[in-house]
């Protein structure tokens, strides 16, 4: 599956528009996870848990949209963005977005 952020795929015609595609997650840190961040927050430095959560949650969002995208028959996805928000203290949603498409020979 190809999966690019531009509206065209260099050397390949879009032959059919199959329509918006998406996945995603929600995640939390765990307790312990959130304490060694404060204690990180207190000597400053790169939070590598929160690093390897936020990398796990993108992966997780963006296979499924590649689900998404060969469930409804395409060859690609153009256009695709990552979108998070918090949805509550402690919780973020991770969503892949982009164009479903069908490609020509």
């Amino acid at each position: 599956m190809i999966v690019t952020t531009t509206d065209t795929i260099p050397g390949r015609e879009i032959h059919t528009v199959i329509g918006l595609v998406r996945g995603n997650t929600v995640r939390a840190a765990q307790a312990g996870t959130d304490f060694t961040a404060w204690m990180k927050n207190l000597v400053g430095g790169e939070i590598h848990e929160y690093t390897k959560l936020l990398a796990e949650a993108r992966e997780q969002a963006l296979d499924r949209l590649e689900a998404d995208a060969r469930a409804r028959g395409a060859d690609a996805v153009v256009g695709m963005r990552f979108v998070t928000c918090e949805i509550a203290e402690g919780a973020a949603e991770f969503l892949a977005y982009g164009t479903a498409v069908k490609l020509g020979p």
